[in-house]
């Protein structure tokens, strides 16, 4: 039996891992670009899959950015067919380049893409060609932006749907795979492109790791791990304080006195749909670490209506304050048209916006 070349074997290990929990005949859809990482991907997937009972397929996004997407994306969907992977598609999106930025605009795409795909055939998972050396550099760019713990902790190996069987795999390595089995690789030019802040990221680390050390890229990875287990844990002790300062009552979360009740006739009150807004109680809050307080305090805002993508650290800071800061002060405003105000020894949660009647 010939040797398998130790690249693409580190590849194929790291997508048997990947895959062993999933129930046999589970369908799999790569999401591949025809670069080196996903590739490498696509190919031990043809390798593994098969061998853990599973079927494999492809999809490729076509997102109209360069010349000559559409012809890569029909060359990439016959090796695909030929190499034995089932069902293969192209989709073509639409991407607005003023929404976000070009990044973050195909990105949205590439995503809804996958989704589509992923419920069009029943797939069990979308895996994804993310290395070590994507962790590491999403680390950076965290840390740069200020984003704070859940930003440094990067991408994880899975979110619902998506899987990433190659984060703990070097770019090295699935480079090293496709010149192993000689496969058709295609480098996109943007991920040189200097307009593109990873690309400048991605062209400065081999001057970071020479001035910090060859476990720079491998360290940086393993923070985002060290910091997901304590955000987990985190959100488990916020989601217990949540659920024990939260005031049930007798519209469907149980029972409460009604002189705990603000006056809802008054204009500054805007009583939620079917009467007594939500509260919270301030004892349960004040008796917890920050780092707890904070996180139920935002999931309770962003559970009441508030907008998530919008709900920014300025934001909780002022949350915070009505519990541990209280000098009187006004409502904090929220994005999405909802306010919360301190009164007596409650949050008290209402929409600032006009509810339609339901025709």
């Amino acid at each position: 039996m010939p040797r398998v070349p130790p690249a693409t074997a580190r590849v194929r290990v790291a997508v048997r891992r990947g895959l062993s929990d999933l129930e046999p005949d589970s369908l799999l859809l790569v999401a591949c670009s025809g670069g080196p990482d996903s590739m490498a991907l696509a190919a031990a997937c043809a390798f593994a899959a098969p061998r853990l009972g599973l079927r494999v397929g492809l999809s490729t996004i076509d997102h109209g950015l360069q010349d000559g997407s559409a012809d890569r994306a029909a060359a990439l969907a016959d090796w695909a067919r030929a190499g034995g992977l089932d069902p293969v598609d192209i989709a073509a999106v639409d991407v607005d380049v003023t929404d976000g930025g070009p990044e973050s605009a195909a990105r949205t795409a590439r995503y809804a893409a996958l989704d589509r795909l992923r419920r069009k055939h029943n797939a069990a998972a979308v895996l994804l060609g993310h290395t070590l050396d994507d962790q590491a550099e999403t680390v950076l760019l965290a840390l740069a932006r200020g984003s704070g713990p859940r930003g440094i902790a990067a991408m994880p190996a899975r979110r619902g749907k998506l899987r990433r069987p190659l984060l703990r795999v070097r770019r090295t390595d699935t480079r090293d795979s496709c010149t192993e089995l000689s496969l058709p690789v295609w480098d996109d030019p943007h991920n040189a492109d200097p307009a593109y802040l990873r690309s400048r990221l991605r062209a400065s680390l081999g001057d970071l790791t020479a001035a910090l050390g060859e476990r720079l890229i491998p360290n940086l990875a393993r923070t985002a791990t060290l910091i997901t287990d304590d955000l987990a844990a985190l959100d488990r002790y916020a989601a217990q304080t949540l659920a024990a300062a939260r005031v049930t009552t007798s519209l469907g979360r149980g029972d409460r006195d009604i002189e705990d009740t603000p006056d809802l006739t008054a204009p500054s009150h805007h009583a939620a749909a079917g009467g007594v807004p939500p509260s919270l109680r301030l004892g349960e809050l004040s008796s917890v670490p920050r780092a707890v307080r904070t996180r139920a305090l935002r999931s309770w805002v962003i559970e009441e209506g508030a907008d998530a993508d919008d709900l920014f650290f300025v934001h909780i800071e002022a949350l915070d304050a009505l519990v541990t800061a209280w000098r009187g002060q006004k409502a904090v405003q929220l994005p999405g048209g909802v306010e919360v105000r301190r009164e007596r020894d409650r949050l008290w949660l209402t929409p600032t916006r006009r509810q339609e009647a339901p025709e």
